[in-house]
Parts: C-alpha cells; structure tokens; sequence
C-alpha cells in the first residue's frame, strides 16, 4: 500500500504559534511531517518522524509513536495509541521485539476511542476500527474491513478486505481470515491445544484459518489450527472442532453437519460482493 501526501512546511508553524497561544496543547517532535488541513485537538504526543497526511482529526489525548505513518482523511478519536512497542512477560515464549517496523495507517481511515494499535500493524485504506479494539504487531488488515468494538486481533494475523469482525470477538495469534469474512460478537479462535502445557506445544502453536465469505454465529469456539471453508457458516455457540468444508452449514457441541448453504447466501450473489 503505498500512501501519496502533499506536505507544506507553514503547517508546523501554524500548530506551534497555536501551542504558544494557549489554543493547543501539544508535544509534536520537530522531524514530524504534518499535512495540510489538520484538525488537532489538545494534549498530543506525536513523535520523531511521524508522517500525517492531509485532511486529518486527531482527538484529545492522542499518542503517536515513532515513524508511525497515517494517510489522508484519517479521523483519529480521543486516547488512541498507535505504534506501541509490544509487552512481553519474563515467561513469554514469544520472541522480543527490537526492529518491528512503523505502524501504517491508510487512507480514510477512522480510529474510534480508546484503540490501541501496536507498531509493525498495516492498516489499509477505508478500515474502520471501533471504540476499544486493540491490533497487534504484524497485524494487516485489508481495505474496507471493520474491526468492531472492542476486538481483539492478535500478533501475525492476516485479515482480507470487506471483512466483519463484531464487538468483543476474539482473533488469536497467526490466524488467518480471507476477504468477505463475517465473525459474530464474542466468538472465540484458539491457537493451543495443550494450554500452556509441555514444550511440545511449542512446535504446533497454530490460528484458525476462515475462507472467503465464511461466516462464524455468535459465541462460538474455534480450536487451534481448524480451517473454515469458502462460504461455510458455523451456527451461534457451536464448538469447532473439526475442519469445516466449504459451503455446509455445522452446528452443535461439537460442530456438525446440518445442511448445505442455500444458493441465495452464497457470497458471490449477494449484491455488495466484488469479487
């Protein structure tokens, strides 16, 4: 994804001579590349060689971590965090972080409250990530997706374009979601089948993979490494356990087969569908 700025330089001047006037409040590093027709409400943090494009709002309480780069027409609301470095516990069994690279943000995108989006995450063009969320490192997310409120996707996540992911569900590590993807709220994807046990586990640490236009009904439970076929749809509180074939319908403790797709839901003859 490559993003197309048209910077003037007399915009730092306008946002310092505000800061002295007492209208902002705000701590914007010198190398910060700011575009035009900026919106910048008070109390911002904006690092060394951040670039912002033209046409931007940023809200209250905004922090914007080194090299992070956002795109034009970009609505960035109150207490968001982009480009935070990851945590890790002494008993992580993830590897350090030292040379992730800058967080990237796409064009028309908007960032609700409270988001958190760490750095190595690629945001592309016309994402909407809601009140709450949170996006890891090596996250990438594809055009016109929305990440709903309070999502969580983990590290090395892989999302499509025109994908649906709804409040409080839950993506775990290295999974993989292709595009016209559609997750219910408060389902849950798992990457370990030993839950913290043994160093065996080590070796077959795995996400779920959801194909093209598969749906996933509320509360339900993926289990490590399980595939979810093109088109395929898994009912509300069902429990996975099992590769799902594309195009059939599985519901139950444990997940199984009921029927096929009706031909009317098949992805490719619904009107918002692009192929």
């Amino acid at each position: 994804m490559q993003l197309k700025y048209k910077l003037k330089k007399f915009t730092r001047d306008y946002v310092e001579k505000n800061i002295k006037a007492g209208i902002m409040s705000n701590m914007i590093k010198k190398s910060v590349a700011l575009g035009q027709n900026l919106s910048l409400a008070d109390h911002i943090i904006i690092e060394d060689d951040v670039v912002i494009g033209n046409y931007c709002t940023i809200g209250y309480n905004v922090i914007i971590h080194e090299g992070t780069r956002i795109g034009n027409h970009v609505r960035i609301d109150d207490h968001v965090v982009i480009g935070k470095k990851p945590m890790r516990a002494g008993t992580s069994i993830l590897r350090e972080e030292k040379n992730l690279s800058a967080a990237l943000i796409g064009d028309d995108c908007i960032i609700g409250t409270g988001v958190i989006i760490y750095a190595g995450a690629t945001i592309s063009n016309q994402v909407l990530v809601a009140d709450l969320a949170s996006v890891r490192e090596r996250v990438t997310v594809g055009e016109y997706t929305i990440i709903g409120r309070g999502v969580t996707v983990e590290n090395e996540v892989k999302i499509g374009k025109y994908c649906k992911l709804e409040s409080e569900c839950y993506i775990t590590a290295y999974s993989e979601l292709e595009d016209y993807v559609f997750v219910a709220p408060g389902v849950v994807t798992s990457n370990d089948n030993y839950l913290g046990r043994t160093e065996e586990r080590l070796k077959l640490i795995k996400g779920v993979t959801i194909k093209r236009g598969a749906r996933i009904g509320a509360n339900a439970v993926i289990l490590p490494g399980k595939v979810i076929g093109e088109d395929a749809l898994v009912a509300a509180g069902s429990v996975v356990t099992k590769d799902v074939p594309s195009g059939k319908i599985v519901m139950g403790l444990p997940a199984r087969y009921v029927r096929n797709i009706p031909q009317e839901q098949r992805i490719e003859n619904q009107k918002f569908y692009k192929g």
